[in-house]
């Protein structure tokens, strides 16, 4: 979308006057403040702007956005938001929603809107719980969860929402915590400054019915050293001391330490997140704590096609070479009776 601000935006401009009604240490309220920032960075008019989403706590975030927006039902916020870009292609199109809205009711939505390569922004708000409807298992939710739907634990292996978006033939894929407002800002960007479907799953506290879920790797004491946040070019390097890195052995991914056993900066593989090729891209975003760091930032992005600039090719093909011009050409083409 080209950039048409009239003038500089900030951050407030793009606050509503709609009180934000989310449990106070929510973690949607730093979510939130890291769009308005990423939108003003952006320099679009609040008019180029349409926020969609389903059902959930998550998906009021609409009613707090001074921009164009959509509450829909629930899981259909994928058929929204592709609706909204292939009928008006100039907006940049946000959806907002939760691992049960995108992830359950919604999933076969989600899947085909990431195939087709809609250019839309979906913020996936990953608390791996049901937080509306208070405390239900998700689709993300861990393997023998106890929650009011598994209160004997669940038996369910979850879905990883990277390898999920990868696997549909995802193009770009993004990882972030709430709690890091810089990074989820700086991932927003990229990821409107990029053509084709964007997903950024967001590691989001609910600290009524599933707090700490991710403190095992946000803890300020040790997420330096269970957390890597990739840049694109850079070498995948992370650690309190900056002193851990990845190499690939084989087939698969391995930490190692700099320094020890003859390993060097230099043998540290260096991020491409624009390899077409999506072998690394999905070692990437499927590595675990403990065994591996979790990875942050942009993932994939890579460029291809995308389904509103196909259609729109193909109605402007179809108007050129079809001998049906008008209404009246459609009713009287084919077989017709005098009755």
């Amino acid at each position: 979308m080209e950039e048409t601000v009239a003038h500089k935006l900030s951050p407030k401009d793009f606050k509503s006057d709609q009180e934000v009604r989310w449990c106070p240490g929510c973690g949607d309220h730093a979510i939130l403040n890291a769009i308005h920032k990423a939108l003003a960075e952006l320099d679009y008019n609040r008019e180029d702007y349409a926020f969609v989403s389903g059902i959930g706590c998550s998906s009021r975030f609409p009613y707090y956005m001074n921009t164009y927006g959509f509450h829909g039902i629930h899981g259909r916020a994928s058929a929204i938001a592709t609706g909204t870009k292939v009928a008006n292609p100039r907006l940049s199109v946000w959806q907002i929603t939760g691992d049960g809205d995108a992830l359950a009711i919604g999933g076969n939505h989600f899947i085909h809107a990431v195939r087709r390569n809609v250019d839309i922004n979906i913020v996936l708000f990953n608390n791996e719980i049901y937080g509306l409807t208070k405390g239900q298992y998700s689709p993300t939710s861990k393997m023998g969860a106890v929650t009011k739907t598994s209160p004997f634990g669940t038996v369910e292996n979850p879905f990883h929402p990277g390898e999920l978006v990868i696997g549909a033939q995802g193009k770009f894929f993004a990882r972030s915590i709430d709690t890091n407002i810089q990074l989820s800002q700086e991932i927003f960007v990229e990821a409107a400054r990029s053509e084709g479907t964007s997903v950024i799953e967001i590691l989001q506290n609910c600290v009524i019915f599933n707090d700490k879920t991710h403190a095992e790797i946000t803890d300020k004491a040790h997420k330096d050293d269970r957390q890597i946040i990739l840049k694109h070019g850079e070498p995948m390097i992370f650690g309190k001391n900056r002193d851990k890195g990845l190499v690939l052995d084989g087939l698969k991914l391995k930490v190692v330490k700099i320094g020890e056993g003859g390993i060097t900066e230099k043998d540290i593989l260096v991020h491409n997140a624009t390899e077409n090729n999506p072998g690394i891209h999905l070692m990437l975003a499927n590595m675990r704590y403990p065994n591996y760091p979790v990875a942050l930032g942009v993932i994939r992005n890579v460029t291809a096609p995308t389904y509103e600039r196909a259609v729109e090719a193909q109605i402007q093909k179809v108007k050129k070479t079809s001998a049906l011009k008008c209404l009246d050409d459609l009713l009287h083409s084919g077989n017709t009776w005098e009755v």
